[in-house]
């Protein structure tokens, strides 16, 4: 049968993709530094086997011949799945994604190293050959798919979402934060004044810091048999689901901004670790799309870590780990703080979505070919002016430069950090009008309802439905923006 030739096929592909993820995840965590170029070769070289495996022509035939097999639902739901990866997958050449990977790798490598340097002009070469192969891709992808070449990257992220359709929805949230921004800095600096913030005292040592994100990825549900925590440059969630590799970065001042790193990386792993493993050599076992991902992180950083109810269980956590008492009127005025700053992975969750508005509007301009890689400082500056009043002209580091998205040639991504907060808003919403005890049960360290619900609403669907389709069954409304917004306007409001 043909199915079960795609499903030996498939198999076979898993294993050139586990071998991927856990080599990227060695790459930035442990590789010795000299180490980054025969890596890059190794690496270029199996992307290079494992598109000719999966963009193979018999798999069209065995597509074909399957399609008129007698399968069930799940088989059925599997099949068009794997039509629509490998139509997307076969947009490129092999030749091309060898080259691509090879680019990405050196660049994401010189990023690490010239980032700390605030050099942009010895990155920009680097980073000017990317922006060319992702213009060459999209152009590659849109001629296929019949796509706008940008909503061509888009659909490799999150499909069904297109360009035309975010813009007026961001525009929208962006005019609606330009004037809510002030607004919760007033009611911010009001409360202070009459209370004034505890500092935090630090030096917090980074093993103790580390224990006490373990302890919080246990409670909430991180399997450590098939996962673990390390140290990266840039916070990510890598590896495959039955060895997921998460990482944060410490600062000794700060314990909050690796734990949230910790929260928000852990939601991801959650996900990963609970797909239905009877499919995941298929597409039909992958996550649905990056929008939906960021949902489950958000969900976790956003709606669980900051809401008041899971610090009345997590204050006895941070005198057990960290060796200091606080209270809940002492710790909200620093989780719920509210400024406008110049790093996307520190903003708080009112000033955050405008950092990846702008991102989507710049990287858009740079696919289109509107803007030039040269000129990111000044239009990044300009954007920065006049979002959150603040300037970067002087600093690629801390704009440009500060994510690793575009130097690993992550283009078409950042939507689906603002689409997943509006949808995790909009899926504890479902969840608390299902569960009326769920801050009750945070407040107590109890997370296995919460998980249930997640587990049965979106995890073990997987990719059975589309990102919309998927939405709507877990909460019983499409996207609803006013989720979002009226959650930001119950905590940061007066």
């Amino acid at each position: 049968m043909s199915f079960a030739k795609l499903d030996d096929h498939l198999r076979k592909i898993e294993a050139l993709e586990h071998a991927l993820a856990i080599l990227g995840a060695d790459e930035a965590t442990h590789m010795a530094v000299g180490g980054g170029e025969k890596r890059a070769e190794a690496m270029s070289t199996l992307a290079g086997i494992h598109h000719a495996r999966a963009t193979a022509p018999e798999i069209a035939d065995w597509i074909a011949a399957a399609e008129g097999e007698a399968l069930n639902e799940e088989q059925q739901a599997a099949l068009r799945e794997l039509k629509r990866a490998y139509t997307n997958l076969t947009c490129l050449p092999a030749e091309f994604v060898e080259r691509q990977m090879k680019a990405r790798m050196r660049c994401e490598q010189l990023w690490r190293d010239l980032r700390a340097k605030n050099d942009w002009a010895g990155f920009l070469p680097a980073l000017e050959g990317v922006v060319a192969l992702v213009r060459e891709e999209a152009a590659l992808r849109a001629g296929v798919l019949g796509l706008d070449p940008y909503d061509a990257l888009i659909e490799q992220y999150d499909p069904g979402n297109r360009a035309a359709d975010i813009a007026p929805v961001f525009d929208a949230l962006k005019t609606f934060l330009k004037d809510f921004v002030p607004q919760a800095l007033a009611v911010q600096e009001e409360r202070l004044a009459k209370a004034p913030r505890r500092p935090l005292a630090g030096p917090y040592a980074i093993d103790r810091q580390r224990e006490l994100g373990l302890a919080m990825m246990g409670a909430i549900g991180f399997d450590f048999t098939h996962g673990s925590l390390s140290v990266s440059h840039h916070p990510f969630c890598g590896g495959v689901p039955t060895d997921v590799r998460i990482t944060t970065r410490y600062k000794t001042s700060d314990f909050l901004s690796a734990l949230m790193g910790v929260l928000h990386e852990t939601g991801h792993a959650l996900y990963e670790q609970n797909l239905p493993k009877q499919w995941s050599h298929w597409p039909l076992g992958k996550a649905r799309g990056m929008a939906m991902h960021e949902s489950q992180s958000l969900f976790v950083e956003k709606q669980i870590g900051r809401n008041p109810a899971f610090w009345q269980w997590a204050l006895p956590q941070l005198a057990q780990h960290l060796g200091e008492q606080w209270t809940m009127a002492e710790i909200l005025p620093h989780v719920h703080h509210v400024e406008r700053g110049l790093i996307r992975v520190d903003a708080d969750e009112v000033t955050y979505p405008l950092h990846v508005i702008l991102r989507f509007e710049l990287e858009r301009e740079l696919v289109g070919g509107k803007l030039a890689a040269a000129d990111l400082p000044e239009a990044w500056d300009a954007g920065m002016r006049d979002y959150l009043d603040l300037s970067t002209i002087d600093n690629p580091a801390d704009g440009p430069m500060q994510d690793v998205h575009w130097p690993a040639g992550l283009f078409g991504y950042f939507p689906s950090y603002t689409l997943g907060a509006m949808m995790a808003a909009q899926q504890w919403a479902a969840l608390k009008k299902e569960n009326p005890s769920a801050d009750d049960d945070l407040a107590a360290g109890r997370f296995e309802a919460i998980a249930d619900w997640r587990r049965k609403n979106i995890w073990s669907q997987a990719s059975r439905y589309s990102t919309p389709e998927l939405l709507e069954r877990a909460t019983g409304e499409k996207l609803n923006a006013a989720h979002f917004t009226a959650h930001l306007k119950a905590r940061y409001g007066a």
